[in-house]
């Protein structure tokens, strides 16, 4: 990752007609739309969650962290799940696709059949399926691929039927039931591979990359591994702004001010502590605006050094979804 500049130049259009909570922020030439799937506690305390955390961090940044992150009352983590919306060089390009209905989870019941209005949203934020040109699974696991696909009778076929879906070709093969690879999950991502992956590339739509893959002039994706072995990351750099979309890289905040704090979701903890201290310095120096998949609240933030590890410098100027996805 290289270049420099600010987010000093991003607005807000939160006043310019679009419906919360799909709104959107500029970044250069390209514009970033937050399109939401669900807000809410996904069934797991921090010190299961992130069990490498130290309860000392949650209790010295709880000013911060809850209601938005944690429920002070449960002591149940908060996660977003929602996809970012870019418009780039005339193309749309949807990063994350999350959860999906009606997809069976046995073993990830808070995911299982879901029924939302994840299509409305994306409707609201002015997005056909068919207007889509680019679909990029940051990785393979449950809340990141499953609206690559909907449930058309009895059979799951694309949701975004003329996009090209990027998909890292290390996290394909790892996740193909075919090669039978073992997992941090167990049987967590189960079926996934087969409803939400299998059917777009069967239609002849993915490409599966290896190294580096540049969408255009302002969008670059790169392997950044250790949450999976494929997990990527996604480069913005448009004019003087720069931002940087890592997936899984971070599922909370708390992984900013701890980056040594892994998720219990990390197939290579050693390298997933790597490259999150890697971008997000590379994000501090660059005064880069880091869009994790899962923040509530802001759901973005521009970070910097501090001590041996980061701080949120500031917030993106979305809308606070937390209050209004509940």
């Amino acid at each position: 990752m290289d270049g420099g500049g600010s987010a000093a130049s991003i607005t807000n259009r939160r006043d310019q007609g679009w419906p919360l909570p799909a709104n959107e922020i500029t970044l250069g030439d390209v514009t970033v739309t937050r399109v939401r799937e669900y807000y809410g506690p996904v069934d797991m305390t921090p010190e299961t969650f992130f069990p490498e955390s130290t309860p000392r961090t949650w209790e010295e940044h709880s000013s911060w962290l809850e209601p938005h992150f944690v429920d002070p009352g449960t002591r149940i983590v908060n996660s977003a799940i929602q996809t970012w919306l870019l418009r780039s060089e005339g193309r749309i390009i949807v990063v994350d696709t999350g959860v999906g209905n009606h997809k069976e989870r046995p073993y990830a019941p808070v995911w299982s059949r879901l029924d939302t209005g994840f299509l409305d949203n994306l409707a609201a934020a002015g997005v056909r399926p068919e207007d889509v040109d680019v679909v990029v699974n940051t990785h393979l696991h449950v809340d990141h691929v499953g609206w690559n696909t909907f449930l058309d009778g009895r059979s799951w076929v694309p949701t975004f039927p003329n996009a090209t879906y990027l998909i890292a070709k290390a996290d394909f093969d790892f996740w193909n039931p075919a090669n039978e690879h073992r997992s941090v999950l167990g049987r967590g991502n189960q079926n996934v591979f087969e409803d939400s992956v299998a059917p777009v590339h069967e239609a002849g739509l993915t490409t599966l990359w290896e190294g580096s893959y540049t969408i255009d002039a302002n969008l670059r994706l790169d392997l950044a591994p250790g949450h999976t072995p494929g997990s990527s990351v996604l480069t913005l750099a448009s004019g003087t702004d720069r931002a940087v979309f890592v997936g899984d890289l971070l599922h909370n905040p708390v992984q900013i001010v701890e980056p040594d704090a892994n998720s219990c979701f990390c197939e290579d903890p050693a390298g997933a502590r790597a490259t999150r201290r890697r971008i997000l310095g590379w994000a501090a120096d660059h005064r880069a605006l880091v869009f994790p998949a899962h923040l509530g609240g802001a759901g973005a933030a521009e970070v910097a050094r501090a001590g041996n590890g980061f701080a949120v410098k500031d917030w993106a100027p979305f809308a606070d979804i937390s209050e209004d996805a509940r």
